[in-house]
């Protein structure tokens, strides 16, 4: 047996649950997706509405809405659970459930705080409430022709989940990840006090220290993000690669690490990159700069609007390059930026699949994406956990230099196409966070890496693993472990809002505990809020299981106090 070779399982016998999954779209197409899109316009007149309103009276309601919080804060006795917002579980796009919020615990409501604050030109700084979403920043951006540096891909997911979770686009290999492009923090710690945290002021340690750490060092009630300018449309190549999967993962790399090392020369390197690996021997590799107007409506360019609802989803539209061969075209610049929305990457594929086709995406692709909260909302336990076993949702975030590894890897235990590829900077900061480089990555100085930056990618899997879809047994409990174990043997990472089946002693051998602990100690959080594991983990918790868990220190070995580098 070669060392792609899956191994061969049994068959596996169907039940009552895989009867439900197979008929799911007609629930979906009658019932979920109307509501999603009643959502959806809703969402779009508390935008508008808030857009309309002057500078002064949006920062006038942020500040008594700020108050609010920090006065709910303040009411809090210790006979009152661990505090956590008011937001309803299913509300989130991540996979896990929230189950923490079984447990008994304080409600904080930051519902209220989803406005855009202010664009500020000259600074080039956004400054942005928690809940204000992907798709609004660019809504309002764009035409101004600025962005924020980082905009994740999905137009739902939010500035909070992003700063307390986790972000990447297809320029992270440039500006690292979307905490990375953070100026500040406004934060309202345990105590009730509101605190503004940048990396050189008396909170530094706080700055440092929030990314990942899923809201359990206090509540962030505003950010000021950095803006780039941009073009109004982005020029993407498509370049098809054909190969072992060792080769498709250098054909990759180069496509934005130069071999001779030149990595911040921006002649070298594209401004956007992208992989899709559709099988173990084809993929295609994306470059992408931004371009104006006029350019792009010069005599022979080829302009695709494929934000419209009646276009081939992109992860589709990209294959096309297999057979085509390279090609080029422009793209507007929010519809590329959105580019996954429509089919949540390829995800709708597998609960409508006939979702692609011509004359759905006709009549009822204007009604798409199903938005992912009532997706949760209306799946069931039974579903829920079905999910969990026989489909996968995780990233892997690995060193590039790894990547051909991780890719046989995923062939062998998992076999599933498409994979998503994204390069992103892991930045050595002045502080050692829960994320890090490799110790010693500047000596090696690999392709991709800089003195400052070690290069990684994020390795996407989002899709029923190759077992199931022949009907093979698949304990997808299991294959997350052994993800997780190879995960904490190559210095990898997996970001919390998958499914995790991590133990605590594993959690923060992946992660490092020391910052993050000190200043969860420093700031009152401890016996405040819940710890980012206990927040991350899965199952329910029960409330002896959190209190038990709050009383109690990590180990020393597992935790030991950083102090700022030199």
């Amino acid at each position: 047996m070669s060392n792609l070779q899956a191994p061969l399982r049994p068959k596996r016998k169907k039940v009552l649950v895989d009867y439900f999954i197979s008929l799911r779209w007609i629930f979906v197409i009658f019932v979920v997706l109307p509501i999603s899109i009643t959502f959806y316009f809703f969402i779009y007149l508390g935008d508008v509405r808030s857009e309309w309103k002057s500078f002064k009276q949006r920062q006038m309601e942020h500040d008594e809405n700020v108050k609010k919080v920090a006065k709910r804060l303040n009411q809090r006795t210790s006979k009152d659970g661990l505090v956590c917002t008011a937001r309803k579980p299913w509300l989130s796009v991540g996979m896990r459930n929230l189950d923490y919020k079984r447990a008994r615990h304080f409600e904080v409501d930051l519902s209220p705080l989803r406005n855009i604050l202010e664009i500020d030109k000259e600074r080039m700084i956004a400054r942005v409430e928690p809940f204000v979403t992907m798709g609004q920043i660019t809504r309002v951006t764009v035409p101004m022709n600025l962005a924020l540096v980082v905009v994740a891909e999905l137009e739902d997911l939010t500035i909070g989940g992003l700063i307390n979770g986790y972000g990447i686009e297809g320029n992270s290999h440039i500006y690292g990840l979307f905490t990375d492009t953070i100026v500040s923090y406004e934060i309202v710690l345990a105590d009730g006090r509101v605190v503004r945290a940048t990396k050189d002021n008396e909170y530094s340690d706080l700055f440092y220290a929030i990314p990942w750490s899923q809201g359990t060092l206090g509540f962030i009630v505003s950010a000021e993000i950095k803006l780039i300018p941009v073009k109004e449309y982005m020029k993407l190549t498509y370049k098809p690669v054909v190969g072992n999967l060792k080769d498709i993962a250098q054909t990759y790399i180069d496509s934005f690490a130069p071999r001779d090392r030149d990595q911040d020369n921006p002649k070298k390197v594209p401004e956007f990159v992208e992989g899709l690996v559709y099988s173990s021997t084809e993929a295609v590799c994306m470059t992408g700069r931004y371009a104006s107007k006029e350019e792009a409506n010069k005599k022979g360019n080829v302009i695709n609007n494929l934000g419209w609802w009646f276009k081939p989803w992109f992860y589709q539209h990209a294959q096309k390059a297999l057979k085509k061969g390279e090609f080029v075209e422009y793209i507007p610049t929010r519809q590329y930026y959105h580019r996954h929305t429509r089919p949540i990457f390829w995800e709708v594929k597998l609960i409508i699949p006939f979702g692609d086709q011509w004359w759905f995406r006709f009549l009822l692709g204007w009604m798409l994406p199903p938005k992912v909260s009532l997706l949760k909302a209306t799946q069931g336990e039974a579903i829920r956990n079905y999910y969990h076993e026989m489909h996968v949702i995780q990233d892997m975030l690995v060193p590039l230099y790894k990547l051909g590894d991780a890719l046989e890897w995923v062939h062998k235990e998992m076999e599933v196409y498409p994979l998503w590829l994204c390069p992103h900077r892991l930045f050595k900061h002045p502080y050692k966070t829960m994320l890090y480089p490799e110790p010693g990555f500047e000596v090696h100085r690999r392709q991709g890496d800089t003195h400052y930056a070690q290069m990684y990618t994020d390795l996407g899997i989002y899709y029923a693993p190759g077992p199931v879809l022949r009907g093979e047994v698949f304990d997808g409990a299991e294959v997350v472990r052994r993800m997780e174990k190879w995960l904490i043997e190559n210095h990898s990472f997996q970001p919390q809002y998958t499914v995790t089946e991590l133990s605590e002693k594993d959690f923060w051998k992946m992660f490092d505990a020391g910052l993050y602990e000190n200043c969860r100690r420093k700031y009152g959080a401890v016996g405040t809020f819940m710890s980012v594991y206990y927040k991350s983990k899965k199952g329910r918790k029960t409330e002896k299981e959190v209190q038990e868990a709050e009383q109690a220190h990590l180990e020393t070995a597992c935790a030991e106090v950083d102090q700022p580098l030199d």
